[in-house]
């Protein structure tokens, strides 16, 4: 029986034209976020499997590819739980792990301390457009910050880099966990259904207020909470300014300093934009992940019908492993889906030297090809970037090829050559 040829459903093969922009991109990424101070660092890319089931992921802790113990570790006749069999995970994400790894190494570190991180994850996903089964995340963080400017940087940062991407005119949405609490609270929510009612209010942007009010009354919240926290929304969409709004309705139950931080990031970012976008207070933004404890962003392109980037504030996650909270934020780039983008495009890696490509006749001496090869030494040495190849047969074909390749100039050399 012949092997399968096709990769693992939910996984795909890179190819070169794609690995090109791919290459681009991850270039872009280091240079333009080492500019604001962020270090590149690394992490494995499976973890224990007790940190990455930890409820800090959410639903991502649902599609964890869990690896199996190995050599004489392994008994899978005896085994009677997952965990006889189970000691480690595939990451899901690069957020936990950058936790384990400040928890790890913060005495060798700097305070605050810029992480960037690229790197692979996985999870056993249902793929579609733009979504893969294994794919490359790109996070920068700030740890130590308790601060509105690592918000600020972050946003920033980011911003920065999608422009410089030739993106603009995209909408950077902004809220805060303890905001969107203080809505519940002041309407009559127990605190113990936050998390339920968020995942309805999740849905407004697709079922609108009409059809969050009816969910939440369909899970058997009383009419009153419902009807208050619905005229909430209603009003703030009413409302000159938000978040004046809000820091009057909800004065005593939310601490003052919340909103005014919330006032001086969004004030700060659009101050210093480096491209077109907007940046809006968007109440009803949630994010899933339950282990944001403070500001929330994400950032929405039309070319994609939703969210390319997102991430927040989690200072409660690395005292998970130190047993002593330390601020951090942290912001997300769907690395895959600005590549979606892209090469639906046609973008074109812009060329920063000349490339050449040699075509040897076929059946050229030996002290002949030692002759090209010098040739192709010295060009190289000089910045040029040199492909050696034999030529085909059909030489027209074989120099489109190399064009689209990026290769603006070619050498035939034949067995003549002096």
């Amino acid at each position: 029986m012949a092997l399968s040829k096709k990769p693992v459903t939910g996984m795909k093969d890179i190819l070169p034209a794609e690995m090109q922009v791919r290459d681009y991109v991850i270039g872009l990424i280091q240079e333009t976020y080492k500019s604001f101070g962020f270090s590149h660092i690394e992490t494995p890319c499976m973890e224990n499997i007790s940190n990455l089931c930890s409820k800090q992921g959410g639903e991502n802790e649902k599609l964890i590819f869990k690896v199996l113990k190995r050599g004489e570790k392994l008994h899978i006749p005896e085994a009677q739980t997952e965990a006889d069999v189970v000691d480690c995970g595939m990451r899901y994400d690069l957020t936990v792990p950058l936790s384990r790894y400040y928890s790890n190494n913060s005495a060798q570190l700097p305070a605050p301390f810029k992480a960037l991180q690229m790197g692979n994850v996985w999870r056993a996903d249902r793929p579609q457009r733009g979504r893969f089964r294994q794919f490359m995340q790109c996070d920068i963080d700030i740890l130590g910050d308790a601060s509105c400017l690592a918000e600020i940087e972050l946003m920033s940062a980011t911003t920065t880099l999608l422009g410089r991407l030739g993106f603009s005119g995209f909408k950077v949405c902004f809220n805060d966990r303890r905001v969107l609490k203080a809505m519940a609270a002041y309407s009559g929510f127990a605190e113990k259904d936050y998390d339920q009612v968020f995942i309805i209010l999740d849905k407004m942007d697709k079922i609108g207020m009409g059809g969050v009010a009816a969910e939440l009354s369909e899970n058997g919240f009383s009419e009153n909470a419902v009807e208050t926290y619905m005229g909430l929304f209603a009003e703030l969409e009413q409302a000159p300014d938000s978040l004046a709004y809000l820091e009057e309705k909800l004065a005593g139950v939310v601490a003052g300093d919340v909103i005014a931080g919330m006032r001086t990031i969004i004030e700060s970012v659009r101050a210093t934009a480096s491209c077109e976008f907007s940046l809006i207070f968007d109440p009803t933004l949630v994010r899933g992940m339950s282990y944001y404890t403070g500001s929330i962003f994400e950032i929405k392109m039309e070319e994609l019908g939703g969210s390319v980037a997102g991430g927040g504030r989690y200072d409660e996650m690395i005292g998970k492993f130190t047993g002593m909270d330390t601020p951090a934020c942290g912001f997300s780039i769907g690395f895959e889906r600005i590549i979606t983008i892209l090469t639906e495009k046609g973008f074109q890696v812009p060329q920063s030297g000349a490339r050449k490509a040699y075509l040897i006749e076929k059946g050229m001496p030996a002290e002949t090809m030692v002759k090209v090869l010098a040739e192709a030494k010295k060009e190289r040495e000089a910045g040029i970037q040199v492909l050696v190849s034999n030529m085909n047969k059909n030489k027209k074909f074989q120099k489109e090829q190399l064009q689209k390749e990026g290769y603006g100039e070619f050498r035939e050399f034949y067995k003549d050559f002096q």
